[in-house]
């Protein structure tokens, strides 16, 4: 019996301990462990934010950038951009089309993250300035690129990034091995640009397209540093109307936390759920403790009788349990490491660092506290039995059998702890699991199923002219639907639930007489048929034809709750409301169409209202996000698709084929996998 007590008792330590221990590495990756740095304490992400419409999050312009770096330097050392990261096509040597990501960033960015910036001189400004000549287009290649693509080859430097005529950067350095960015997912930066280039910056104040980094100087509190912000915030709204009635305001915090700010609740549930199995673990451990200590009472008994001292005895049961929390301890690593490995593996991506997720010297200091616990568990309850025990009465209890009766009151109370705490595991599986069945009936605006979602890239070329890119566009689409099973077809940018809309700026008359009535709205791009092939309910009007697909036509599709905040109690269809899109003023556009609310980011969240222009709107037709009907499994015209592609032009590069239910699922990735941890940690309970 007292075999198989221990047993079970470290069954339950290596069970309790390499749950908790694998949450903690997580929470340990994503919220405590120092980002890799130099100063990471010092450094925060700068916030631009127009509180009047409540948006947030809004990317600098050059000239905001500019007068935070001027007018704030007895607080910061620094201030540097970077721009969303840009998908680009290149031509390898042998013809066939690569994409490689590149980031657009100021010449002093790792020097204020790094210490070093890769130029072989000293940048000359942070920004141009209109008097300044521009800086020349130099960039440097991340080390995995580098090797990838050139075989680690110097040769490399002093020459353009991408070969055979296409525009690049002159590359002037290498970064080192394993840099990454670390930004907050929602911003959708790239973590491992291949190419990192010094951006060509336009020094205006509407240009707004880089996110913000800044040091602190040493000694400055987060509040001395805000407050410096906000004089700067409050002078740009002097010299800015439309920062003025927009509420324009600086947001300052320290990036380690802005970085898992989405995530730190769904961090901390976990976390706590690993808490508490850990603390069912110890009552259990200390119940079958109680049990070992009947079933050996009077073994003690019998020892005390020939001579052994309370000390002695107690000795020998620490030795057992520290060889028995050892024992706990070690296979509960081994478990960790193993549930480290499917957390790395089938982990949401949108957890920063996760992957850097791993056993270190933090998380073994944990893992020793949690059995130096065990110890103290499995020696208190018979410690504190053979201290108030006397000999006789011990050898008493034990001819008996009545050392179990005595501890039965202990031993009961500890039971009404683990059910106690295996109850609120369950309340919290039970919550999660509820949360998972609300994501599930959450409409997310269109029809996902039949529907084969995928990206073609290399279109927006700039050797070609919008009458090109419109010309192969229209190609594209024409050998698509002339696919056997292929309904329609379509392309949009962004996808929905895609995320990386952009905001712009609308209103109504009134706002002609008060700027403040402005409002923001997601804008997305569509070609004609976009609603249709997607399922979207029209609900007052038309959508776009071809017709309507062409520079110069001052037509939009509005969604549902646009039209109700722009215009309540009527019908948006044939108004005009005042957008800012392609003209440094705001223009009249008609309202053609009403169609229902697309969520763009999230299934948690419904998002902004959202405005619809056709590709040729802006004379760019920039759209890469195809999507076709599929009369079957849309998995199965993979091959088909690329052919049809490749036919137009073989320098195309077709990516990201996937079927419109598995964005569905990744939308719900977060929630599944908090619900499927907390979930497991009840089974475990039970």
């Amino acid at each position: 019996k007292h075999f198989l007590a221990n047993v079970l008792a470290a069954t339950t330590i290596a069970l309790g301990v390499g749950a908790s221990t694998a949450v903690f590495t997580v929470a340990n990756a994503v919220l405590l462990r120092p980002l890799p740095y130099k100063d990471p304490n010092r450094i925060v992400i700068a916030s631009m934010d127009l509180r009047k419409r409540d948006v947030r999050n809004v990317r600098f312009s050059f000239a905001n950038l500019a007068d935070l770096r001027d007018q704030t330097k007895s607080t910061f050392e620094d201030f540097a951009g970077v721009e969303t990261t840009q998908r680009a096509i290149v031509q390898t040597e042998n013809g066939t089309p690569e994409q490689i990501s590149v980031a657009g960033v100021t010449p002093n960015f790792f020097r204020l993250l790094a210490d070093q910036d890769g130029l072989p001189q000293p940048p000359r400004s942070l920004w141009t300035a209109p008097q300044t000549p521009p800086l020349p287009y130099i960039g440097i290649l991340s080390y995995e690129y580098f090797v990838r693509r050139y075989g680690g080859n110097p040769a490399i430097l002093g020459h353009p990034a991408f070969p055979l005529g296409q525009p690049g950067p002159i590359i002037v350095g290498v970064l080192a091995p394993g840099f990454k960015l670390y930004f907050p997912p929602e911003d959708g930066i790239d973590a491992t640009p291949d190419v990192w280039a010094a951006t060509r910056s336009r020094y205006d104040r509407d240009g707004e397209s880089i996110y913000v980094v800044g040091k602190l100087r040493h000694g400055v509190p987060l509040e001395e540093a805000q407050a410096s912000a906000d004089v700067v915030a409050a002078r740009i709204r002097e010299v800015c109307p439309f920062c003025a009635t927009a509420g324009f305001s600086l947001r300052i915090q320290l990036i380690r936390q802005q970085l898992a700010a989405a995530v730190r609740p769904a961090i901390l549930a976990l976390l706590g759920s690993g808490i508490f199995l850990l603390l069912i673990a110890y009552a259990n451990v200390t119940n079958l403790a109680l049990v070992s200590l009947y079933v050996r009472e009077r073994e003690l008994a019998v020892r005390t009788a020939l001579g052994a001292t309370c000390w002695r005895l107690l000795r020998s049961l620490i030795v057992e349990a520290v060889l028995l929390a050892g024992t706990g301890a070690v296979a509960g690593l081994m478990l960790a490491a193993i549930a480290i490995r499917s957390l790395r593996t089938f982990g949401p991506a949108d957890i920063p660092r996760l992957d850097t997720a791993r056993i270190d010297f933090h998380v073994l200091g944990f893992a020793a506290l949690a059995a130096f616990i065990v110890v103290i568990v499995v020696v208190l309850a018979p410690a504190w039995r053979i201290s108030r025990s006397e000999l006789m009465d011990s050898l008493h209890r034990a001819s008996q059998h009545a050392g179990l009766s005595r501890s039965s009151s202990l031993r009961k109370s500890v039971v009404v702890l683990e059910i106690a705490l295996a109850f609120v595991l369950l309340i919290g599986s039970g919550l999660m699991f509820r949360s998972f069945l609300v994501l599930q009936r959450i409409d997310p605006g269109f029809d996902s199923h039949g529907l084969l979602t995928f990206q073609v890239l290399g279109i927006n070329r700039d050797q070609n002219s919008p009458e090109k890119r419109a010309a192969i566009i229209q190609e594209i689409r024409q050998q698509l639907q002339a696919i056997p099973g292929v309904q329609s077809v379509t392309a949009c940018n962004p996808f929905p639930l895609a995320g990386g809309v952009g905001p712009i700026r609308w209103g109504t008359d009134e706002a002609l007489s008060d700027a403040s009535k402005y409002q923001e709205a997601d804008q997305e791009e569509v070609l004609p048929g976009y609603f249709e092939t997607m399922h979207i309910p029209v609900l007052e009007g038309r959508t776009f034809t071809d017709a309507d697909n062409v520079p110069g036509r001052k037509l939009l599709i509005v969604d549902e709750f646009l039209a109700k905040k722009a215009f309540p109690g009527q019908s948006a269809v044939g108004k005009r409301i005042l957008v800012h899109i392609r003209t440094p003023d705001v223009e009249w556009v008609q309202v053609i169409g009403v169609v229902q609310h697309v969520r763009a980011t999230s299934l948690a969240e419904p998002g902004r209202e959202q405005i619809y222009i056709t590709g040729g709107f802006e004379e760019a037709g920039i759209v890469d996000s195809w999507a076709a009907r599929i009369t079957g499994q849309p998995v199965q015209y993979e091959q088909a698709v690329r052919a049809a592609v490749k036919g137009v032009d073989s320098t195309l590069l077709v990516t990201g084929i996937l079927p419109a239910d598995a964005l569905i699922d990744e939308a719900q990735t977060t929630t599944r996998f908090t619900l499927l941890l907390i979930g497991s940690f009840g089974m475990i309970a039970e």
